[in-house]
């Protein structure tokens, strides 16, 4: 391409002449094969600019996208926070309105007057198996090893060691009862162990 050629393309690069002709037509006017590149590179930023502008609006349209996930996303949380919450009140709420049954029962117990121990007795020990059903309605089982039984490290809280004729190393007695829920061990039973009765 000729210095002359070069001149024209560069005082020409940024803007259009008075004819309104385009860079490569003038360019082509000079030197047609540099002006039909001129003209391709043209179309290929043009093309580019197209491919920008949509690769813009869909970064623009992903972006909202995702804002508005996120923001159900939050929503979502939050309902099932407050759902657990409800949940979690109104299995509380059951539970105390149970328990006050039971409590009654034992206030009527105490204001017996009677003086029928017997009677008193009976009316403690159907408070009791009242209180166990609202136990075993939320899935609370009691932790009563029977005597000679192995002790459970994860269940039972030794509180001593004592002559006995069971075992040695085994459950002697049980002095308190434990209660588990759900697998997961709520109050270990305190137990005391045997130690044998020492005999050989």
């Amino acid at each position: 391409m000729s210095n002359d050629a070069e001149q024209a393309a560069d005082a020409d690069a940024d803007a259009e002449d008075a004819s309104g002709e385009s860079l490569a037509e003038r360019v082509r006017e000079h030197d047609e094969d540099l002006g039909d590149e001129v003209a391709d590179l043209e179309a290929r930023v043009a093309e580019l600019e197209d491919d920008l502008s949509e690769a813009e609006d869909e970064v623009e349209d992903l972006t909202e996208r995702l804002q508005a996930k996120q923001a159900d996303f939050q929503n979502y949380k939050q309902r099932a926070k407050q759902r657990q919450e409800d949940i979690r009140e109104r299995a509380t709420e059951d539970l105390v309105e149970r328990l006050l049954d039971v409590r009654d029962n034992l206030g009527r117990a105490l204001e017996e007057e009677s003086g029928d121990v017997e009677s008193l007795r009976e009316g403690v020990k159907l408070t009791r198996k009242e209180f166990d059903r609202v136990l075993d309605a939320e899935g609370v089982s009691e932790i009563a090893p029977e005597e000679g039984a192995e002790v459970d490290a994860q269940r039972h809280e030794v509180m001593m060691r004592v002559d006995s004729d069971q075992p040695e190393g085994t459950v002697a007695d049980v002095y308190r009862s434990g209660y588990e829920m759900g697998g997961k061990v709520l109050r270990p039973a305190q137990v005391t162990v045997s130690e044998g009765t020492g005999d050989e």
